[in-house]
């Protein structure tokens, strides 16, 4: 009898699948971390470590030892029902990932016209001087940029997407869930939209943050729904990927 999981569509949402589908990335991100002596650390990560710290656990091998723990948890719970064709699957994800990162800067694209289109309405100039300013630092012709920048969108991908994913959207998820039990989408509507406005406020918060910006905001807010939909639909790998592949297009290409 086939399993489930054999199938690619549900494989991908398998924890074993979303685990091999990530390791490699998080591996990246480490190894790039000690490379160029945290110049590249990505802000859910410092969070993440800070925490760590006030409770005396090594900023070090805390937050990577702790994300591979759960994830590898995660995986045993469900090692009976395992994809059987994991290079396939993994293969599959990859290409998944590439072609919604494309969708998401697509959408992008069309919404950041709306957003300038509500500038020239609303008249807020110095809104828009402030993004200006912020593509503006980017610098892709620097080697050392390009790299630092490379391995902060694999943390950015992985550590975000564990936070307000696969922790806070599936925890806002299981509480609307238990409050609702009409079986209706209005759980995962509240879930979505909560942890895509904590995602997008927590970019301006703390020294390191972004200046406020409504509509850097709003971008992001529309960008972590994205995410949510794809977490609930396609599973943790895929939104992983798809989040560090975008970062990518848009930090370097754009």
């Amino acid at each position: 009898m086939q399993l489930e999981t054999d199938n690619y569509w549900s494989a991908t949402k398998h924890p074993w699948a979303c685990v091999l589908f990530v390791l490699p990335l998080l591996a990246i991100y480490e190894i790039g971390l000690y490379i160029t002596g945290n110049a590249a650390r990505n802000g859910a990560d410092a969070w993440l470590r800070a925490a760590l710290a006030e409770i005396g656990v090594s900023p070090v091998y805390g937050a990577p030892c702790l994300l591979v723990l759960g994830l590898m948890l995660w995986g045993l719970v469900r090692r009976q029902d395992r994809p059987s064709d994991k290079v396939g699957v993994w293969v599959g994800m990859i290409g998944e990932s590439a072609a919604y990162a494309l969708l998401l800067l697509a959408l992008s694209q069309g919404l950041w016209h709306v957003l300038l289109r509500a500038d020239d309405v609303l008249g807020h100039p110095s809104q828009r001087i402030a993004i200006l300013e912020m593509s503006a630092e980017n610098n892709v012709d620097d080697p050392k940029f390009v790299w630092l920048r490379i391995v902060s969108f694999c943390g950015a991908g992985i550590y975000e997407e564990a936070l307000f994913r696969l922790l806070l959207f599936a925890g806002f998820l299981r509480l609307f869930a238990w409050t609702d039990e009409s079986a209706s989408l209005l759980p995962i509507t509240l879930a979505a939209f909560a942890s895509a406005l904590l995602f997008a406020g927590a970019h301006h918060l703390g020294p390191n943050g972004d200046p406020f910006n409504v509509y850097v905001l709003a971008f992001r807010t529309f960008a972590g729904l994205y995410f949510a939909w794809l977490y609930h639909a396609r599973g943790f790998g895929i939104v992983v990927g798809a989040h560090a592949g975008y970062d990518v297009l848009v930090g370097l290409m754009i």
